[in-house]
């Protein structure tokens, strides 16, 4: 434990040192990881009635990264305990009359300790919260402990024997998968698992006993009463002599802390005051300036958010926005007052100022001069996007529309490159929401804030998705009695929906198209889909849609989903899969 300690102490002093003197790089990093763990051993001795139970490991891994490959350093502390598992229940002495009763076991525990070194590859997400990193070592181990000897006490039998080990320098291969997630940009939480193989771990000589292993081998016999028993035969005791120079292998899991040391971003120098000034500033190249954009009721950070600095004739100094934590910071401001501004989607937050008197503190502590600015406005921000219905594909150029429900009125928007859009919404109320664009359409949606707390949120998440013309749409719930064509119940909800469809885009037709399987004749199935197409169709125009936008279709057999054609044997589900109602809207530019 002392050697440990002095090693985590070397290594500390090692990578602070490092990090006080090099300039900042996110590529390039040490990295400090101690876990704990649970082993699950192996030990290859070829040795009966000995079980290796798993035990607790204790790790510390070093790793310095160039980007995605470095090299790391890893030291891992375990210790295992065997378990006799020779079967004392009903055992008789090798004569077999004398029942064993009173057992002395030892089970001394193994420590195994390991030094390795090797490469190290990892994969970071874009943010660079989440790692995965794949790890490779080579080194030593030293295996100690592990005797284990089982005797019978009245009368004295040994029984069972393996000497342990006392191995030093064991040559070792270890692999290892570790993830972690950044909870800031020096700590992470991480967990994983590793392979570890000790290569030709040598058992230790018992010299009074004259074996590396022994043990009676159990035989089975019958007691006086006829009831089978079993004897520790000592005929044919099995002895090893010379000790085995066998592998060990382990796998286990853990989880632990992992510390980065981000090397210090190197002080800029100030060319005309001939000095360094950042963060301390001098006269001339002025002060840095952090401004942290927050919402005023929830407190969350505003990231995106476009932040001026302007004197007090209204002239810009500098600008900037936001990065994902809502920081942006300006260096080398000059001494002067100053009014910071932010506005987020075309809403202003709430001016700070900056006085001339802040330069001065900036340089006489060097911190650089800190602002918060608050998004005061009790709207909710609709961070939505467009998607094709389906898929995960962003539409770019759709004419989004949004319509309260209370208050006569439209906002109108258009998607990005990305889909994404904007809306702002009141609280407490419902809005309906559409989107268009040639050669697309779709359903209008309700979205509503009445499930919202402006205190507790800022943002509604919201994605809605927009169909391609020409494609066509199941109607599941569309059925008919056999051989008829009347429309059940059980079908107008369907139908309903596509009446609401038509009324929200009044630019599209619509063709309904029936479909039989291929049980029938070719014409009556003909027949019947057509008849059964047109009835759907004279709901429709019943409800109010026109005639001329509604096109009945049957298509009989001609379009089946599956093989079940005519002379094909099928399963009854696998014809209904072929009896459908489908539409397919047609956009008309």
């Amino acid at each position: 434990m002392k050697n440990l300690l002095k090693l985590l102490l070397i290594v500390f002093v090692f990578a602070s040192a490092f990090t006080t003197n090099a300039q900042q790089d996110d590529n390039n990093y040490f990295q400090l990881s101690p876990r704990i763990g649970y082993d699950f051993p192996s030990y290859n001795n070829n040795t009966p009635y000995i079980d290796y139970n798993g035990g607790l490991d204790l790790g510390l891994s070093l790793d310095y990264y160039w980007n995605w490959f470095g090299l790391g350093f890893d030291f891992d502390y375990i210790k295992n305990k065997p378990e006799n598992t020779y079967p004392t229940d009903n055992l008789y002495d090798p004569t077999g009359s004398t029942l064993l009763n009173t057992f002395n076991v030892t089970e001394d525990n193994i420590t195994r300790v390991f030094y390795g070194i090797g490469p190290n590859f990892q994969f970071r997400s874009q943010s660079r919260k989440f790692t995965t990193e794949f790890n490779t070592r080579f080194g030593l181990s030293s295996i100690k402990g592990g005797r284990t000897y089982l005797e019978s006490t009245a009368p004295v039998v040994p029984l069972n024997f393996h000497a342990g080990y006392d191995a030093s320098s064991v040559f070792t291969f270890k692999g290892q998968v570790r993830f972690t997630y950044f909870l800031n940009d020096n700590f992470g939480i991480n967990a994983g698992a590793y392979y570890m193989r000790h290569f030709g771990a040598e058992e230790m000589f018992d010299t009074p006993l004259g074996v590396s292993a022994a043990y009676l081998p159990v035989v089975e016999g019958s007691s006086i009463t006829g009831q089978p028993i079993n004897i520790a035969d000592s005929s044919d005791p099995q002895l090893r002599e010379e000790p085995c120079d066998c592998d060990i292998s382990s796998v286990g899991v853990f989880a632990g802390i992992t510390y980065k040391f981000n090397k210090k971003e190197k002080e800029d120098v100030c060319e005309v005051c001939g000095e360094d000034h950042m963060p301390r500033c001098c006269a001339t190249c002025g002060c840095g300036v952090t401004v942290t954009a927050r919402d005023k009721y929830t407190d969350q950070i505003l990231p995106f958010t476009d932040v001026v600095l302007e004197d007090l004739d209204g002239n810009i100094v500098q600008s900037g926005t936001t990065n994902s934590y809502g920081v942006v910071v300006f260096n080398d401001v000059t001494a002067d007052n100053l009014i910071v501004k932010g506005k987020l989607y075309d809403v202003s937050l709430e001016d700070v100022t900056i006085l001339k008197d802040e330069f001065d503190a900036c340089k006489k502590d060097g911190n650089s001069i800190q602002k918060v600015l608050k998004y005061g406005d009790l709207n909710f921000i609709l961070i939505g996007g467009v998607v094709e219905c389906n898929s995960d594909k962003g539409i770019q150029g759709v004419d989004i529309t949004l319509r309260d429900t209370t208050i006569p009125g439209q906002k109108n928007t258009l998607s990005d490159s990305m889909g994404d859009f904007i809306f702002h919404l009141k609280q407490a109320s419902t809005f309906l929401l559409n989107g268009n664009k040639d050669g697309y359409f779709s359903n209008e949606v309700t979205v509503t804030t009445n499930d919202y707390d402006r205190d507790s949120s800022l943002f509604i998440d919201f994605e809605m998705c927009v169909n391609p013309c020409g494609q066509s749409i199941k109607l599941d719930n569309i059925i008919f009695n056999l051989a008829k064509w009347d429309i059940l119940p059980a079908s107008k909800p369907d139908l309903d929906y596509v009446i609401k469809l038509m009324e929200d885009n009044p630019t599209i037709k619509v063709e309904m198209s029936s479909h039989t399987d291929s049980r029938g004749g070719n014409d009556y199935n003909q027949d019947l889909s057509q008849k059964r197409a047109q009835s759907t169709v004279n709901y429709l125009v019943n409800a109010g849609i026109s005639r001329d936008r509604l096109i009945a279709r049957g298509a009989g057999e001609t379009e089946l989903l599956n093989r079940c054609a005519d002379g094909v044997q099928c399963a009854e589900n696998e014809h209904t899969i072929n009896r459908r109602t489908e539409f397919k809207v047609v956009c008309i530019n």
